[in-house]
């Protein structure tokens, strides 16, 4: 199959070729023809299988009647919506809306925390017909009597299951009260927990649901692998897999912001250069870090799980869970920045016996095993404790909630909110 027999339009099927892609991807084929009938629709796929086109090419279809070149900001009202958990991923989402659309003048912008606000506002004054922005800057906005939404026509929710847990659903259902009731809604991602299901059928009409994969499944290029080792030995496995190894280009997952720059820093004392990205860095810091790790100037991007949704970087070989996330569903995203566009990748995770009920969680999640293997010098100690990990799941009641997320340090811009069911305004890494 081609794109061709999608039904776009020659102006996009024009961009995607210039961008090389000939044939589509399973969930592009059965979400852009959905899309185009104007149905409402929850799609999921594994990550890298090319989520972001299969929105964005049917949506700047459907807006491209109302495109014009006119430099009045009214005939540039804001037709479409979409919403992302974090800045790197509106950014790219932002991205790929200009280059499908590059042929067909729509204006967009992007929306989001940690940056002046001004040049913001005066993006949206000028009018633009797609908007992609976190929520909480969203809402900023929205008070400051920057945002119309009485032409919107299309809601789109990038990671929805992100967006509809704990930690975001309030300022969701803000922005839901400010949006036309006549509207086409979609939420994509690469998991869907029965709770947020329930939750979306809510605001969604009869909507279409696509599965391209079984629910919850990891990335299948990707190779997995946990190594077991002592928790005062991490850091020292670590570098000696990166040098003796010849490893490149590694991203390494941590659950803390301090615990990214701890290990960013050892690293460096370690001879192997490392920049740390996470909330609360600046963005342009964290611009910075993602521009050295893709040219290569840098070999090890540490990162928190802020990036587990939002780096899309090209042919990128290893991942590395330092330390497990503390939510299962986690390290499917985490794992997926790897092994994206038909590439493979490995994914490792450096285990100790701290972390053996979150590695079962993973391995309930998977269906799965995954295969254990012992380096060499690194065997873990059988008589070493285990040691409490805050998890932050609720107690009592029906017991712990998977959506629940652990506590947070820092307070990050507004509009990356964490998941805190008992702190619902708390603020994300």
């Amino acid at each position: 199959m081609s794109f061709d027999t999608l039904g776009l339009m020659p102006e996009l099927l024009r961009a995607v070729r210039e961008q090389g892609y000939e044939t589509p991807t399973p969930i592009q084929v059965q979400a852009i023809p959905l899309v185009l009938e104007g149905r409402d629709l929850m799609a999921r796929a594994q990550t890298g299988t090319g989520k972001t086109a299969g929105f964005t090419l049917p949506l700047l279809q459907m807006l491209a009647p109302h495109a014009n070149s006119s430099a009045s900001p009214a005939r540039h009202p804001i037709r479409a919506l979409i919403l992302t958990p974090t800045r790197e991923l509106a950014l790219q989402v932002e991205e790929s809306v200009r280059t499908y659309g590059k042929h067909i003048p729509l204006r967009s912008t992007t929306i989001f925390g940690g940056v002046n606000i001004n040049p913001q506002t005066k993006a949206l004054r000028a009018g633009c017909e797609i908007v992609v922005a976190t929520p909480g800057r969203l809402l900023d906005h929205q008070g400051q009597g920057n945002l119309n939404f009485s032409q919107l026509d299309i809601l789109i929710l990038d990671e929805a299951d992100r967006m509809l847990d704990m930690g975001f659903i309030r300022d969701i259902q803000k922005i839901l009260a400010l949006l036309p009731a006549r509207r086409q809604t979609l939420l994509f991602s690469a998991t869907f927990t029965d709770e947020i299901k329930q939750l979306a059928s809510k605001f969604l009409k009869t909507p279409a649901l696509v599965e391209i994969t079984p629910q919850n499944t990891a990335a299948e290029l990707v190779r997995q692998v946990v190594h077991p080792v002592d928790r005062e030995r991490k850091r020292a496995l670590l570098a000696h897999i990166i040098t003796t190894r010849k490893l490149d280009q590694v991203l390494v997952f941590t659950r803390t912001k301090h615990g990214a720059n701890r290990l960013s820093e050892q690293l460096d004392r370690d001879g192997i250069d490392s920049m740390a990205i996470h909330g609360n860095k600046s963005q342009p810091q964290r611009i910075k870090a993602l521009e050295d790790f893709k040219k290569g100037s840098i070999r090890v991007l540490v990162a928190t799980d802020i990036a587990a949704r939002g780096l899309d970087i090209d042919m990128l070989p290893h991942v590395v869970n330092y330390e497990l996330p503390q939510v299962p569903e986690d390290y499917i995203h985490r794992i997926g920045r790897t092994g994206r566009a038909g590439t493979e990748g490995e994914a490792l995770s450096l285990v100790c016996v701290d972390e053996q009920r979150l590695l079962r969680d993973i391995e309930k999640l998977l269906r799965k095993d995954l295969p254990k293997e012992v380096v060499a010098g690194f065997a873990p100690d059988p008589s070493i404790p285990a040691e409490p990990i805050q998890t932050g799941r609720q107690s009592g009641g029906r017991g712990p909630s998977r959506s629940a997320r652990p506590a947070s340090s820092g307070q990050p811009p507004r509009g990356e909110r964490g998941r805190h069911p008992s702190r619902p305004g708390a603020r994300g890494k």
